[in-house]
């Protein structure tokens, strides 16, 4: 079987396991990487730029390389191929269990609950949520549903679609690695220096299919394209503004403003200011069908874009023949005997 075959059946099978099944609650493959990186970084730490490259080398590294065996060693054998990359994508992608965090904090908000609001939202997003009333944990969830419909899910399947099991893999290593390392606090200015660039690398084509689809699957085509285009480089992370903002303008609500992270208070430029309202408990709700909408969508263009490339490769190698040589090598002019 084709390798673009497999990729096409193997991811849509592993999407249609995380909508049916959502993460499991116990030996996530994702917690274990997660627990050999933060052994590694016991080991290796420094307040270094040097040793956290390093560190982000060794994992990011080891896991796209193991994957890369593991798919090598798979290549004869098309139906383990495409349950491999079924379970690979099933694995790094987490569409359902964002959407399952976002709706909790959303009902315990709409029952009144703001103390149970502020409990769960760690589990979302690393914002202070004793600093927070109910519109701002609103706003919070809304935002990282936005961030983490393009970490969780489209980057994965974009990064499959390039690279196979090993794309899938390398790419949800790096972006777990800047969710450990990559933030700016004085262990970690330096030491998560490259993993922080690593993600945003690899970040970057997924961040902007998602803000292409927001803008096509919202219902808000003009506001999306609008907020994306004015305020997406207010914002400081490169991938995190094209998303929030055209969310901002798919939803018709404001994003950005004051935020606190562990005591740092953090002032970022509103995002869809002008045309949008305060976010309400409502649109969490609105956020996750749109972040639904995206992932399926991603996964269609993704699948297409691998068997576009796999038939025009195909095509290519028809017209020179199975003897043709490439362009620009010399033949001998013998004629076959």
């Amino acid at each position: 079987m084709r390798a673009d075959r497999i990729f096409a059946y193997g991811a849509t099978a592993g999407l249609i396991g995380d909508l049916l099944l959502g993460d499991p609650r116990r030996g996530h493959p994702v917690a274990a990487f997660g627990r050999a990186a933060a052994g590694v970084e016991r080991r290796l730490w420094r307040d270094h730029r040097g040793w956290g490259a390093l560190h982000t080398l060794v994992c990011a590294g080891g896991a796209a390389g193991g994957a890369a065996l593991a798919s090598r060693a798979l290549r004869r054998r098309p139906a383990a191929s495409v349950a491999l990359t079924a379970a690979a994508t099933w694995s790094v992608v987490g569409g359902t269990s964002l959407g399952r965090e976002a709706r909790s904090i959303g009902g315990a908000l709409a029952a009144g609950d703001l103390g149970l609001a502020r409990e769960r939202l760690p589990r979302l997003c690393g914002r202070d949520p004793q600093s927070l009333d109910g519109p701002r944990i609103a706003r919070a969830v809304v935002e990282s549903v936005a961030e983490n419909t393009s970490d969780a899910v489209v980057g994965a399947l974009v990064w499959g679609a390039l690279g196979g099991v090993p794309g899938l893999v390398g790419f949800r290593a790096a972006n777990t690695l800047d969710a450990m390392v990559g933030h700016r606090s004085p262990r970690h200015l330096r030491y998560g220096w490259a993993s922080a660039r690593l993600d945003d690398l690899v970040g970057w084509p997924g961040a902007r299919l998602t803000a292409l689809l927001a803008v096509a699957a919202g219902g808000r085509p003009r506001s999306a394209l609008r907020a994306w285009r004015a305020d997406a480089a207010k914002h400081p992370s490169p991938n995190a503004g094209p998303v929030e903002a055209s969310f901002a303008g798919a939803l018709g609500v404001r994003l950005g403003g004051t935020l606190a992270y562990g005591g740092r208070v953090e002032h970022r430029p509103v995002l869809n200011g002008e045309a949008g309202r305060a976010v309400e408990t409502e649109d969490i709700e609105r956020a996750v069908r749109l972040s639904r909408r995206i992932g399926v969508l991603a996964l269609g263009v993704s699948v297409a874009a691998r068997l576009g490339v796999g038939a025009a490769a195909r095509r290519i190698t028809s017209t020179r023949g199975p003897g043709a040589s490439a362009p620009g090598t010399r033949t001998s002019g013998r004629r076959p005997t």
